[in-house]
């Protein structure tokens, strides 16, 4: 872990845009003494300019054995359109976010960033994007924060390798689950979400 020195209790957070707006990395410090280390993982008050009016209602984590395995792009639609926080806890993963928004000046663009476990980074994706992961370490294990509840019924996906969207996945796909394989490719007339 990264070695910071702060008194105990500020634990700043602070939050980082990337090239698609509303999707941004939080970083927050880590207090390291002899006994070992602590950091917050969750804060709504340090993260009220991103969260407004939404809550957290949903708490997941997921295990994925295989490097170059990857789960994704999924999204749900209105009424239960979410952001989400992704903090990967155990191994390392190439965490992705696609801006299906409709209007968007980064309409169908993607950013990566790589997620580590012990590095005190967090990827915030909202509404009207998608999200995916690849494994970059044997067992990694992310923890997703979610302001709408999983509703099948709302649920939305596009393919890894869609060429609309040309991910670069940084190693080879390994596995993916069936329902991921069998999702359809944009088509050119795609316009997008509307929020």
């Amino acid at each position: 872990m990264r070695k910071k020195n702060i008194a105990v209790g500020q634990f700043d957070l602070k939050l980082i845009p990337t090239a698609i707006q509303g999707v941004m990395i939080a970083e927050n410090s880590i207090f390291e003494d002899s006994r070992g280390a602590f950091s917050r993982l969750f804060c709504e008050i340090e993260l009220a300019p991103v969260l407004a009016d939404r809550k957290i209602v949903q708490i997941n984590q997921s295990m994925t054995h295989q490097v170059g395995a990857v789960r994704g792009l999924h999204y749900q639609h209105q009424p239960n359109a979410e952001m989400k926080m992704i903090r990967c806890i155990k191994g390392k993963v190439w965490d992705v976010a696609v801006d299906l928004r409709r209007g968007s000046s980064t309409f169908l663009h993607w950013v990566g960033q790589e997620l580590t476990e012990g590095k005190s980074e967090m990827m915030i994706i909202p509404e009207g994007c998608a999200h995916g992961f690849q494994v970059l370490d044997v067992d990694s294990q992310l923890l997703y924060l979610h302001t709408a509840s999983y509703t099948p019924e709302t649920e939305g996906a596009i393919r890894y390798d869609d060429p609309l969207i040309a991910i670069d996945w940084p190693v080879n796909v390994t596995d993916l689950s069936q329902r991921d394989q069998s999702q359809s490719l944009l088509l050119n007339t795609f316009q997008g979400l509307d929020l």
